[in-house]
């Protein structure tokens, strides 16, 4: 499920990969992880989306694509019930501020002039 989070992952596909019946594989994955196995991927997938949020301009339905969202109104839902803000406010807020996120004009003087 991490290498491939589009995946419409299922408990059913999950425990097959496993090896293990579905009953057993949910019975140990939520004995050792705390949580049912699709309260995983479905927190794993929103964890990955704010990372991708963050870290990358990718368009809202890439990520949500990325993640295995098949929509990005779909992603937009589940993801403020997770974080109580849209994708976009969340990447806005995520975002550095502009005078921290660039140089000021005698920094790049500084840095550009021969030592």
């Amino acid at each position: 499920m991490h290498r491939d989070p589009a995946r419409p992952w299922t408990v059913a596909r999950l425990s097959q990969t496993a090896g293990m019946s579905r009953t057993t594989f949910n019975r140990r994955f939520t004995a050792q992880v705390g949580m049912p196995p699709m309260k995983y991927v479905t927190d794993w997938r929103l964890d990955y989306a704010a990372r991708l949020l963050r870290e990358t301009d990718a368009p809202l339905a890439s990520i949500a694509r990325q993640v295995g969202y098949a929509t990005e109104f779909a992603f937009a839902g589940a993801f403020r019930r997770e974080y109580g803000v849209s994708p976009g406010r969340y990447r806005h807020s995520a975002a550095p501020p502009c005078d921290l996120a660039r140089p000021s004009a005698g920094e790049v003087a500084s840095s550009t002039a021969p030592h």
